[in-house]
């Protein structure tokens, strides 16, 4: 059972922490995603390409579904780094518009911010980014289940 965020003290210990349970969770392992930046209601997390995550194999691109999860474990990370959290966190709702094939070969970063909390909802936003970062490859809205520290 990972360790209650409320009881955590320092940016350095949050991160800590938040690597530890990215690294426990099956799926992240599988898609050899990795927890880059947290803090502050914000996250990044970046995944490399791998052609076993392909889904079209006569182009090269990454399947959409690997797409979502890198943007879905960002989004509620960013949910569990915000500065009134006092629990974990689940997936209520997300929206992913897929704006663009990723590049073939380029590894993806989600930039995921919590903008804004209800007493038991967190709303956050998110975009998935290869190497032209002027260009998302997607971008996400979701809200996520919140407690209110104490």
């Amino acid at each position: 059972m990972p360790p209650d965020p409320s009881k955590i003290q320092t940016p350095e210990e949050m991160l800590r922490v938040a690597r530890e349970f990215m690294e426990a969770l099956p799926h992240a392992k599988a898609l050899n995603i990795s927890l880059d930046q947290l803090g502050d209601g914000r996250a990044e997390f970046s995944m490399p390409y791998d052609e076993r995550l392909v889904g079209d194999p006569e182009t090269g691109v990454l399947h959409g579904g690997a797409v979502s999860a890198l943007l879905d474990s960002a989004c509620g990370a960013a949910v569990i780094a915000h500065p009134d959290n006092g629990g974990g966190t689940a997936t209520l709702d997300l929206r992913i518009d897929y704006m663009r094939a990723a590049t073939p070969g380029q590894a993806l970063v989600a930039q995921a911010h919590c903008y804004q909390v209800t007493r038991s909802v967190a709303f956050v936003r998110a975009v998935a980014l290869d190497d032209d970062r002027d260009r998302p490859v997607a971008s996400a809205t979701g809200a996520f289940t919140f407690t209110v520290k104490p």
